[in-house]
């Protein structure tokens, strides 16, 4: 590598080099400073121009003016030489000393000698000529520090000279003329000039105007744009404030929002809806973690209590298997009289089988029921479409309490039908007739025997806590038992879940979680409303079929009014008394 390349490549990494730390330097910076380095900036360069566009208009004003003069007294000595040559060969002629009381300065220039000065304005400033003296061309005191290549080679033109005393500014023009004088003539120039040194005072005054007006200027934006800047960078702080509180932990903060027409209004809606997007996505994340982690803990207990279930059923069955092959099977008639009878007597006689295998059938049975049952929850677990048709939830609720009184004929079961409205739901009948059912057996079995039992079928809402709520048939099974605790009651659907393990007489502890499961699953909800000693109410709302809707019961559909009759006889007689029950 030359040494010319080795310079220029050493300059390319100077250039990168530097443009890298400028470019560190503005990431640093910041956008205030930025903001208000900018204003300054774009303020000085603009007072800049302001100024040299101000001050050079008056110097060209003013030296304008001069030049005209100087034109004029330049075109009288031109016109004086050529009308009459009233000149006479004498660079003191009339038409020069004519120009003292102007205010002009005159010099002579010979084509060979020195330059003379000719005529002083008038008055004359002390230590100058006041007369024209060239005779012989002797030097004279000159007004202008000038040579006189310059004089000469400025033919025609204007130019500034600096004069002789400290400060003095002549603008001066000259003219190459010829002074006849009989037979003899001289050439040389004729300079005209003019003191312009208060024009250049002048311009000196409004430069330093200039500046001292422009410091007060820059000094006073310097204050306001920080001001200014800062107020309207207040919000961005704001917003940066409340970023860093989000940021350690209070999500449930918002920005302060500004007029939506700003860019920083618009901003701080979109920050707040952000906002609302994380947090609503951090909460759901929270509950997904919680429930994720009940689940694990229900399915846990749930492996738990299906083990525990389960094994009761096969341990009766295996110890009624031992207990068989321990008493070596049944007693055997081989005709030897009393032979075998010693070996015999140990043995099970046909109803010991009879009565063991009895046994193992309804504990077989009583295992198969909750296979079923974990089936079932299996499959709405896994949201299987259930069958879709228009259900007469009377009908089955009458049914429910028909089969309930054939089971329980000791019991006071009633039921009770508001009049006028329709029961017509769009369901799967078999999964509603046991739903029906499990709360019935639920009701006989945690009751003392005797304790009444009324179901009640009505209208309602699905779900009245939401703002459009979907109308529903409510069908409550409401007992006097000893009712359940509000801990109780939070747990009362939860699979193998029993309020009281003394009183489950066999159950499996899965007849309400299929309720809630099957009513879940049909667009329903079921609930429960009990307290210490004073009963419970089971209740499940589902949603009204749509021909249904605004249908009422008439004298003309006596089906919903017999299958009332079937399950109660004195359904009338029960209906004064309360027609409805919410």
């Amino acid at each position: 590598m030359s040494a010319h390349e080795r310079e220029s490549s050493g300059a390319g990494h100077w250039a990168a080099g530097r443009w890298r730390a400028a470019s560190q330097l503005s990431k640093r910076t910041s956008l205030r400073a930025k903001l208000i380095a900018s204003l300054l900036a774009l303020v000085i360069i603009a007072l800049v121009v302001i100024s040299v566009v101000g001050v050079t208009f008056m110097r060209t004003y003013l030296i304008g003016q001069a030049d005209s003069s100087l034109k004029n007294g330049r075109l009288q000595i031109e016109a004086q030489q050529a009308v009459a040559d009233s000149l006479n060969g004498d660079p003191c002629g009339q038409a020069v000393l004519g120009l003292a009381g102007q205010g002009y300065a005159v010099w002579w220039i010979p084509a060979s000698g020195t330059i003379q000065q000719v005529v002083q304005p008038e008055p004359a400033p002390a230590g100058y000529m006041t007369s024209c003296q060239v005779t012989g061309y002797g030097p004279a005191t000159s007004s202008v520090k000038a040579v006189e290549p310059t004089l000469v080679a400025t033919n025609g033109w204007t130019t500034t000279l600096p004069g002789q005393l400290s400060g003095d500014r002549w603008r001066v023009t000259s003219s190459t003329i010829s002074l006849t004088n009989g037979t003899s003539s001289i050439t040389g120039t004729m300079v005209v000039g003019m003191d312009v040194s208060t024009v250049y005072t002048t311009i000196q005054q409004l430069t330093g105007v200039d500046i001292v007006v422009s410091i007060v200027i820059l000094s006073v934006l310097a204050l306001a744009g920080f001001a200014v800047v800062q107020t309207n960078l207040r919000p961005l702080v704001d917003i940066e404030e409340t970023a860093g509180e989000i940021a350690a932990g209070h999500l449930n903060l918002r920005v302060p929002e500004r007029d939506p027409q700003t860019e920083i209004g618009r901003l701080g809606r979109s920050l707040n809806i952000m906002l609302s997007q994380i947090e609503a996505a951090f909460h759901a994340q929270e509950e997904s973690e919680q429930a994720a982690l009940q689940s694990e803990e229900r399915m846990r207990r749930f492996i738990a209590d299906a083990s525990h279930e389960l094994r009761t059923p096969l341990t009766a069955i295996r110890g009624f298997a031992e207990y068989y092959r321990q008493r070596g099977g049944l007693v055997r008639d081989n005709g030897n009289g009393n032979g075998e009878a010693a070996r015999d007597q140990d043995r099970l006689t046909p109803d010991d089988l009879e009565r063991i295998m009895g046994r193992v059938e309804k504990e077989a049975a009583r295992m198969g029921l909750l296979v079923e049952d974990l089936l079932m929850l299996a499959r709405l677990d896994q949201q299987r479409p259930l069958a879709r048709q228009p259900v007469d939830l009377l009908t089955l609720a009458a049914d429910a309490v028909g089969d309930a009184r054939l089971l329980a004929p000791s019991r006071d079961i009633d039921l009770s039908v508001q009049p006028g409205a329709a029961f017509l739901v769009i369901g799967d009948e078999p999964k509603l007739r046991q739903v029906i059912g499990n709360l019935m057996s639920n009701a006989l079995t945690h009751t003392p025997d005797g304790t009444p039992i009324r179901v009640s079928i009505s209208s309602g809402v699905v779900d009245p806590r939401v703002s459009d709520p979907t109308p529903a048939v409510i069908l409550e099974v409401i007992d006097h038992g000893p009712g359940m605790t509000p801990e109780q009651a939070s747990r009362v659907f939860e699979r193998f879940y029993r309020a009281d393990q003394a009183r489950t007489r066999g159950g499996t502890g899965l007849g309400l979680a299929i309720v809630d499961a099957l009513v879940s699953a049909q667009g329903g909800v079921a609930s429960v409303s009990t307290a210490e000693g004073q009963g419970a109410t089971f209740r499940i709302a589902l949603p009204l079929a749509p021909e249904a809707l605004g249908t009422q019961y008439s004298d003309e559909e006596p089906d919903a009014a017999d299958a009332a009759d079937v399950a109660q006889p004195e359904l009338a007689e029960s209906q004064a008394e309360q027609p409805h029950l919410a």
